[in-house]
């Protein structure tokens, strides 16, 4: 059970990455508008985008709950996918299954309360504050942990106060914390970039946005 829910909290972590760079982003094409295969959920998450870069990170629609159409679909989609892996997982490993149903509360619960709380997100996941905040909002694509980002070499890091203590993002002694952000510099290095936006390249990318978010829906 117990290692089943582990390696169904990795297989999570991994859906975050792919889901979030594949379908919320959507992918790049020459000439033509980013493309999704679930349109609405990247037009959702285009405009999530533009709100959180016009209000220092808040997300007016997490307060509004489901009555906000994004909030919605946030929770819906989230709905969806732990309902097909759970079901999925369940005929040969338990532990996987409820991982599915955990991941799915516990991605929620974090990305509500970062985009209600920005103080907290920088302290909590600050990689999730680099993905909106940074220059590039093309990485960092995982939430509740930065795991994947480390292994598909996508962590950007914008400044040393936005650097999380250990690739696990969680807390850890420091006989093992040390060795081990040894062990993943060597081998899954974070990249590092400088946090220089200034207030008209940050107005050009706000627009930048809605413009995808409206190509989105054509």
């Amino acid at each position: 059970m117990i290692k089943g829910f582990v390696a169904g909290l990795i297989v999570a972590n991994a859906f975050e990455w792919v889901a979030h760079k594949y379908i919320l982003h959507g992918t790049h094409r020459a000439g033509k508008p980013r493309f999704s295969p679930v349109p609405r959920s990247m037009k959702s998450h285009w405009e999530h985008h533009r709100e959180v870069r016009k209000q220092e990170f808040e997300d007016d629609g997490y307060v509004q709950g489901l009555s906000n159409w994004r909030t919605k679909n946030e929770v819906v989609s989230l709905g969806i996918v732990a309902v097909t892996t759970s079901a999925m997982f369940y005929s040969f490993s338990k532990g996987m299954a409820v991982a599915a149903w955990y991941s799915a509360f516990n991605y929620y619960y974090i990305h509500r309360r970062a985009h209600l709380e920005p103080d907290w997100a920088k302290a909590k996941i600050p990689w999730h504050y680099d993905h909106h905040m940074n220059a590039n909002q093309d990485a960092n694509w995982c939430v509740t942990k930065p795991w994947f980002d480390y292994v598909m070499g996508t962590r950007v890091v914008s400044s040393a106060d936005l650097q999380e203590r250990n690739p696990l993002g969680v807390n850890l002694p420091k006989f093992i914390e040390t060795p081990l952000k040894q062990l993943v510099n060597q081998y899954f290095p974070a990249q590092y970039v400088q946090k220089a936006v200034s207030s008209k390249s940050s107005q050009q990318q706000s627009k930048d946005t809605e413009a995808e978010a409206a190509l989105s829906v054509a």
